[in-house]
């Protein structure tokens, strides 16, 4: 296996691995760096790559979501979109036709869905 790049047959892995190696063994026999030193370069190293990584994968992901058709939504509100029903003289009703006086979390309630047992008569 050749060292040189332009080679044909050049292995990024087996140059990737003996560039750590070299590395490694620069940074355990330098006196001035402690064993923090080179974990916390290593955790920041691995840190950023994902960092990195992440950044590129959501704007592909938003990018492809584009060119399946989907379009972003753009939730900034840029009016007032109240209702005043005071304005018109309406009256709010009290309950939609799918309220349910039912409270969940009153153990003393009864359940309005329970259906009864009929097999007791």
């Amino acid at each position: 296996m050749s060292t040189n790049p332009n080679s044909s047959d050049f292995s990024y892995k087996k140059y990737s691995l003996e560039q750590l190696d070299n590395w490694v063994n620069d940074a355990v026999n330098c006196e001035d760096l402690t064993p923090e030193d080179i974990y916390n370069t290593v955790i920041k190293c691995v840190d950023e790559s994902v960092k990195y990584h992440k950044k590129y994968y959501t704007k592909s992901v938003e990018l492809l979501s584009l060119l399946k058709g989907n379009r972003p939504v753009n939730l900034e509100i840029t009016g007032d979109y109240s209702y005043d029903l005071t304005a018109t003289g309406e009256k709010m009703p009290a309950h939609s036709k799918y309220y349910y006086d039912y409270d969940r979390n009153d153990p003393t309630r009864t359940n309005p869905f329970e259906i009864p047992d009929y097999t007791e008569l």
